[in-house]
């Protein structure tokens, strides 16, 4: 409850910051605030639009929060998110098959090519200590390079070389059905994927042994291993499962959002999952909601800007304010308690 209420004002102190440098930029707050939100709400395509902007982002901030609950930061998402998205991109360059066992077997190669990605991290951590902030980063980085050599050389666009051929049909979560529902959005089947993961990563975490291990490590990992507990193995097994994660994120990404890769490129959805994982205070309820935020004041900015000539920049600069807000949520709570023991005080001199 209190998780929620931080970040609730989190979002509130973010957007009264945006509306404050609107104001002193020489625009009207309201009706900025108006046309952001239509951009993202308006009519069923915009809203199809906000949704499928926000489905890798639920990835990406459901990978972040699982790595974190075990003490974790995952930097390397936007690394797995490419491994994951190639692998899916192969097989449905590589392979004739039915559609369903063809985006089945996309989704399970996707999940397991970003937990590879994820398990170097965490076996480094787990058996040489080595920081998985700086292992992640280089990972990002070997995935960058690796996506840069393999398209070109191997899947190489008809016209480009800076990008994939297309997945046909068959190869794509985009469902015509879906779409017209929408009004014409990309709205794609990633979306019930993700729903999925987050139910999943919620009955991980709340309803099994495994996810009381992985919170016990995160709360005090010494602690956890005087009890028992394999710290170790629940490392790994988390950057597994947050890398898995992200590879999914990537198969939505590149199979649904997109129709092909394209190379030299490091995904922002990557980076973006940890303000997600941040604001959705690490729980996967959360992060289903902070993601569809997101997804609606990316959606909703380009419109903002046609419409008022306000610059897209302010809507990144709220979002970036509500980060900031949501990362200092220790002081957000201080505050609350502290207008709490006002609140009791003058009651019990009224008394």
């Amino acid at each position: 409850m209190r998780s929620g209420i931080t970040s609730l004002l989190a979002v509130v102190l973010g957007l009264l910051a945006g509306a404050l440098l609107m104001a002193v930029t020489g625009h009207n707050p309201f009706e900025g605030y108006s046309y952001l939100f239509q951009g993202g709400l308006k009519n069923p395509e915009r809203i199809g639009n906000t949704i499928a902007t926000a489905t890798p982002l639920i990835f990406t901030g459901l990978s972040v929060a699982f790595a974190f609950r075990t003490g974790l930061f995952n930097i390397g998402v936007a690394g797995q998110m490419l491994i994951g998205g190639l692998c899916a991109t192969a097989i449905g360059l590589s392979f004739d098959l039915p559609r369903a066992q063809l985006l089945l077997l996309m989704v399970i190669s996707g999940f397991i090519g970003g937990a590879i990605w994820g398990f170097v991290p965490g076996i480094l951590k787990a058996r040489f200590n080595v920081h998985e902030v700086v292992s992640t980063i280089m990972m990002n980085w070997i995935a960058y390079w690796t996506v840069y050599y393999v398209v070109p050389a191997y899947f190489k666009g008809a016209y480009l070389e800076t990008e994939s051929r297309n997945l046909s049909d068959t190869a794509l979560l985009k469902e015509p059905f879906l779409s017209e529902l929408f009004g014409g959005s990309y709205i794609n089947l990633g979306i019930f994927i993700a729903l999925i993961a987050v139910i999943l990563v919620a009955f991980i975490i709340d309803r099994t042994t495994l996810g009381y291990e992985l919170k016990a490590v995160g709360f005090n990992r010494y602690a956890a291993e005087y009890t028992g507990i394999a710290v170790k193995r629940s490392m790994a097994l988390s950057m597994v499962i947050s890398g898995g994660l992200a590879g999914l994120g990537g198969v939505a990404q590149y199979a649904g959002n997109a129709v092909n890769m394209q190379i030299g490129i490091m995904p922002s959805q990557g980076f973006d999952g940890i303000a997600v994982a941040l604001l959705g205070a690490n729980t996967p309820a959360g992060v289903l909601v902070s993601a569809i935020f997101f997804g609606l004041l990316s959606s909703g900015r380009g419109f903002m800007n046609a419409m008022t000539e306000i610059p897209p920049e302010i809507a990144d600069t709220i979002i970036a304010i509500i980060i900031y807000f949501a990362a200092t949520s220790i002081l957000i709570e201080r505050l609350i308690r502290w207008v709490n023991r006002r609140s009791s005080t003058r009651g019990k001199q009224v008394k």
